[in-house]
């Protein structure tokens, strides 16, 4: 059975993210907190010495969040009532990940879940025989159905349920992918200037949206929009909204184009207006722990915090949405 990451291992990941923490918590950097957010609470705790970082989550029709923890290279189960159950392991690399662009250690990352409960989630190594997209079926075991490049590190990942294409962000490469659910050989949809990293990591978290692929750029601050064309392709990209420093993953709130975004480097969560405008409306008062994702069931909003900074209490944040 593979050793489980230990927790020398979040210090060298959380001095990493630090960097782009300082320029988060710049000077009128983050507007006051506002509704439409309440009743926040803390659904479940999650084990930092054992690498249970969150990264991203998919949900079920009745509430079950399926989890990706980046150090552990694990998806969990996590019920309504928040007991964690671990569903798949997946491989380490023999040289343990230190090649791992920009990180050094695996990255278990973006996550999405098919109608008949299939999951497709991403694993960065280092390695050309394990980064690429993963699938776990239900009472299976978990298989690569597409490699994608060793330089590369694959981070946010959706799927198109009309055309069943998934797409994958890959914060290295600047680079959005995509493929057939099915799996094969990837395509680079869009290599567009605005995902390139400035530094660290560049595109990132990623959502199909209204005939668009959105994305987040981490480095930038941005969140853009790239439409799919009729034939399949990638169109221009268009800036939507600026000045989200340390953006990581998203979620459409049901209303048009109004997104909530997770900054992780100061521990918030912000409501982004389709004109870019946005209030900070979670923070640290209410338990975020440098969020990484965010997902919504009705009006439900569940945000998971990875504790990358702060190196305390990863969890899993629940709130209400108004109407």
């Amino acid at each position: 059975m593979p050793k489980k990451h230990s927790m020398s291992a979040v210090p060298a990941a959380a001095l990493v993210v630090a960097a782009v923490a300082a320029t988060a918590l710049a000077p009128g950097s983050a507007a006051a907190v506002s509704a439409p957010l309440d009743n926040a609470r803390i659904a479940a705790h999650f084990d930092l010495a054992e690498g249970q970082t969150p990264e991203n989550i998919a949900l079920t029709p009745r509430g079950t969040a399926y989890v990706t923890f980046a150090q552990a290279r694990q998806i969990a189960e996590v019920s309504p009532g928040g007991a964690t159950r671990i569903v798949a392991t997946l491989p380490e690399p023999a040289d343990g990940g230190v090649h791992t662009p920009a990180l050094g250690f695996p990255l278990t990352s973006g996550i999405v879940r098919d109608h008949d409960g299939t999951l497709y989630f991403l694993y960065a190594t280092g390695t050309p025989d394990l980064t690429g997209v993963w699938r776990l079926r239900v009472g299976g075991e978990p298989q690569r159905i597409a490699a994608l490049p060793a330089d590369g590190l694959p981070n946010g990942l959706a799927l198109d349920p009309r055309t069943r294409t998934l797409y994958v962000a890959d914060s290295a490469l600047g680079t959005v992918w995509s493929l057939p659910i099915a799996g094969g050989t990837p395509t680079a949809w869009s290599t567009a200037p605005e995902l390139a990293s400035t530094g660290f990591l560049g595109a990132n978290g990623l959502k199909v949206h209204k005939g668009a692929v959105w994305v987040t750029n981490l480095d930038r601050g941005t969140v853009l929009r790239i439409p799919i064309r009729h034939d399949g392709r990638a169109g221009s990209v268009r800036t939507k909204a600026t000045g989200l420093t340390g953006i990581d993953d998203f979620a459409f709130t049901g209303r048009g184009d109004q997104l909530l975004a997770a900054l992780d480097g100061p521990s918030e969560v912000a409501l982004v207006q389709p004109d870019g405008r946005r209030s900070t409306v979670l923070d640290s008062a209410d338990g975020l722990q440098n969020p990484t994702s965010i997902a919504l069931r009705g009006h439900t909003v569940h945000v998971l915090s990875a504790g990358w900074i702060t190196a305390k209490d990863p969890n899993l944040v629940l709130a209400h949405l108004d109407d």
